[in-house]
């Protein structure tokens, strides 16, 4: 068994998909696309290419969900976890090479957008703390954002120039083994429908005593958050609110779990509430009880 297959994980995307896919074509690689329930007409274009192995999913199944279903069909050695906005830009075979050779778990490039400008503080982060969780339920890192606590988590304080181990790139551009995703049990499908699923398969690649390599002389543009933008605004926060409280059950202390439980729950209704005035009231309170109810559970399991 060796190659790499690309997985895409899809929702609406057919503006973005077909660069996505040709640029993996040029590479020669195996190609599995989950759909996650379109609407926009992507699972008609997927159909026209024969060279794609395309699951067509009547529901959501969430980002894990579907990565998870494309892996277990994946017949290669490696695993290439891109984004359907992500264009590779050169070969990835510095990445393979970093997994096979080197010794490390995981490997990812560099993320640019459209005018070539490196995506600093989403390419790769250190993994979160309570205090950059708290800091960005608390918007401090929205309206000061470059205190001194968010240079750190997202990594605005390295240079993106130097090849160098890395804790958490972003999932949009990410190589394993699959091997690796079997022993590590594949992506938590309760981070639904999607954030932070990434950050924890990497800290859980981290835990087992693996290591990520980021290599920038491989490259791919990257356009960035084109699903997301279709999900409604206070949705929005209660999926993210949801998938934040979530990883901090699962990866901190439980004293601190409880704090950015507590936080989220001071937070949540005046952001809801106020943040760009959308919504109703009506909604707001809705999507509140949802995050409270999460916060809760997470304040009385971590006593």
């Amino acid at each position: 068994m060796t190659g790499t297959t690309a997985i895409i994980v899809t929702c609406n995307s057919v503006g973005h998909i077909e660069v996505c896919i040709e640029s993996c074509h040029r590479q020669n690689l195996s190609i599995i696309v989950v759909d996650n329930a379109s609407t926009d007409g992507t699972a008609q274009y997927l159909r026209q290419d024969a060279r794609i192995r395309a699951i067509n999913n009547y529901n959501n199944n969430g980002f894990a969900g579907a990565a998870n279903q494309a892996t277990i069909l994946v017949d290669t050695e490696y695993c290439l976890l891109l984004n359907p906005d992500a264009e590779l830009l050169n070969p990835i075979d510095d990445l393979v090479a970093a997994v096979e050779q080197n010794g490390h778990t995981a490997a990812t490039g560099q993320l640019v957008s459209s005018d070539g400008a490196v995506q600093k503080g989403f390419s790769f982060r250190r993994f979160p703390t309570p205090t950059a969780l708290a800091l960005e339920v608390l918007g401090i890192n929205r309206i000061w954002p470059g205190n001194p606590v968010n240079r750190w988590y997202r990594c605005l304080d390295v240079d993106h120039s130097r090849p160098q181990t890395v804790e958490q790139p972003a999932g949009a551009f990410l190589l394993f083994r699959r091997s690796d995703w079997e022993r590590l049990g594949g992506f938590d499908e309760g981070f639904y429908p999607v954030w932070f699923e990434d950050v924890d398969f990497c800290k859980r690649i981290a835990n087992s005593g693996g290591t990520t390599w980021y290599d920038p002389s491989v490259r791919a543009r990257h356009f960035g958050g084109h699903s997301v933008q279709n999900v409604e605004f206070g949705e929005r926060n209660r999926i993210w609110y949801g998938s934040l409280l979530r990883y901090a059950a699962k990866h901190f202390s439980k004293r601190a779990a409880r704090i950015v439980a507590v936080t989220v729950g001071i937070v949540i209704f005046p952001r809801v509430l106020l943040s760009s005035g959308r919504g109703s009231q009506q909604s707001a309170v809705k999507i509140t009880k949802s995050v409270w109810s999460q916060a809760w559970r997470t304040f009385w399991s971590a006593l």
